[in-house]
């Protein structure tokens, strides 16, 4: 399968300012998109997600490594990859004091269609993204999941088959994120190739056909989402004790009967440990709490989440972190 995206030994350095260091965004970040799939970039705020992007799309120089879009360099050819290309970034890149229409319109103009064309496309898009009866208000009556569509809407003025989504719910409630979902499962479904960041998990896992988890500007795992979580390991016991008390008590009493440490959140009261035994060691530490006098509010048994997968990679949590400049 023909790769639309590949990426070798990417880096990037940012100068120190005054008052702070250098900061390199990305370390040697190696890519592959194959055609008609989807990558998620996954990792917290300035983990180098966006400035990844900003190179494969040509608004950023490498300071060193190399990178393929849609089989043309992203520095000598750059004209070529911003063609054959879609971009929606983080906030929505749309004119507030023009219509829906026109600045669909707009785009269709500045892509170098003719009139016709670029009235035709934007009327398309706009029933496409179910916007049809807002066209004719100005993007400052929209809601943010509005103007999020709009925006991809407008990044796919031109019929690219490579899109690029940095963070494309960021800010969105959850219903409108759900809507975002369904738009862009029907773009896969078209044969549209993304790659996609986000920093929530169940984002990646609904989307994404691989992941690739990035920290401090470095690729430290990548495969699909059943792969990552089989790093984890199987099943894991999950017990919200109601005393925080008798943690202590508990995090022994579930120690001695799970296999591996016991991961535990004293602000939750919640303790985590793999399971061996399924639903019947379930039930035995039910009973064991009991008769320790150990009272829970929850336990339950579940499959390992991303999230489980970050925190065994990097040793924190993909909301740890939050980093002022956006990389």
């Amino acid at each position: 399968m023909t790769n639309a995206i590949e990426a070798e030994g990417l880096v990037k350095v940012y100068p120190a300012r005054r008052g702070s260091t250098e900061v390199r965004a990305l370390d040697g970040v190696d890519l592959q998109v194959p055609q008609g799939t989807v990558l998620g970039l996954l990792g917290p705020n300035g983990a180098g997600k966006t400035t990844t992007v900003r190179i494969l799309t040509t608004l950023l120089r490498p300071d060193a490594g190399r990178a393929t879009v849609a089989g043309y360099d992203v520095v000598t050819q750059s004209n070529e990859v911003r063609a054959s290309i879609g971009l929606s970034g983080q906030y929505a890149a749309v004119d507030e004091n023009l219509t829906g229409w026109e600045n669909l319109y707009m785009f269709g103009r500045l892509y170098g269609m003719p009139k016709a064309d670029a009235k035709m496309r934007a009327n398309e898009l706009l029933e496409q993204f179910t916007l049809a009866d807002a066209g004719g208000r100005t993007i400052k009556t929209y809601s943010g999941g509005m103007r999020r569509r709009l925006d991809l809407a407008a990044a796919l003025i031109g019929k690219p088959n490579l899109l690029f989504l940095d963070e494309p719910t960021t800010g969105l409630d959850p219903r409108s994120r759900l809507g975002m979902w369904d738009v862009i499962r029907g773009l896969v479904r078209e044969g549209t190739t993304l790659l996609l960041t986000t920093q929530y998990l169940e984002e990646a896992d609904e989307l994404a056909d691989t992941i690739a988890v990035v920290d401090t500007g470095k690729i430290i795992a990548q495969g699909t989402a059943d792969e990552l979580k089989a790093q984890v390991g199987g099943e894991r016991i999950e017990v919200v004790v109601r005393d925080r008390a008798m943690l202590p008590a508990a995090r022994e009493l579930l120690g001695s009967a799970a296999a591996g440490e016991v991961e535990f959140d004293e602000h939750t009261r919640r303790l985590t440990a793999a399971s061996t035994g399924g639903a019947q060691q379930l039930v035995a530490i039910v009973q064991a709490m009991g008769d320790a006098g150990i009272e829970i509010d929850d336990i339950t048994l579940r499959r390992p989440t991303l999230d489980d997968v970050f925190l065994t990679l990097t040793g924190h949590h993909t909301a740890d972190e939050t980093v002022e400049e956006n990389v």
